[in-house]
């Protein structure tokens, strides 16, 4: 029995390391006993991530996962070893809590123009706009952090920086906020292109 069980945890390694991201970023984890340990971001996949952390922890530990400006996320540390922690993210089974928001986001649906680093533009979809950033349907499922530069009617490209991903939509934050006036006359334009 420990034998499958073992066959199974390599298995599932293996599968989840074909779509690891590679980090180095600070974060903190919220203890079951509500302290606070530092730890740092190892690298990612769609299922979990490696932390290192000076906290011993054990397998089946409940924490909550903080990463600056990526809100929380609910996990469970699968192993600790020297230092270091897999951990799985556990499924939300409650309704979501929205990430703070620096403006309010301006629902709508309009056709624009998105470019991914090295790759040819292509027409997406957005849902939401705000000064800050906005809603966007990907094509191909994009990877945290990756910058891309989406054209609204009238603007120059925007840098952006995916930091979520809820596939088929992903959040866009832009690098540099729209003026409000300007933000205004972009409404009216993808407003009227709704019509």
């Amino acid at each position: 029995m420990a034998d499958n069980a073992s066959a199974t945890w390599r298995s599932e390694r293996r599968t989840e390391r074909r779509y690891t991201h590679k980090l180095d970023k600070p974060a903190y984890a919220i203890l079951e006993n509500g302290s606070y340990a530092d730890v740092r971001l190892l690298d990612l996949t769609y299922e979990g991530c490696s932390i290192e952390c000076a906290t011993e922890l054990e397998p089946g530990d409940r924490i909550r996962l903080s990463v600056h400006g990526r809100g929380v996320i609910e996990a469970e540390v699968r192993h600790y070893s020297n230092g270091q922690a897999g951990i799985t993210f556990r499924p939300d089974t409650g309704p979501k809590e929205p990430w703070p928001r620096r403006g309010i986001r301006v629902r709508l649906s309009a056709d624009v123009s998105l470019r991914r680093s090295g790759k040819a533009a292509y027409q997406v979809t957005v849902f939401d706009i705000s000064p800050y950033g906005c809603k966007v349907e990907f094509v191909e499922r994009p990877s945290m952090d990756e910058h891309v530069w989406i054209r609204f009617p009238g603007l120059e490209p925007i840098e952006g920086e995916v930091c979520w991903i809820d596939q088929p939509h992903a959040g866009v934050s832009f690098a540099n906020s729209i003026h409000p006036a300007v933000f205004d006359l972009l409404l009216e334009r993808l407003r009227a292109a709704m019509r």
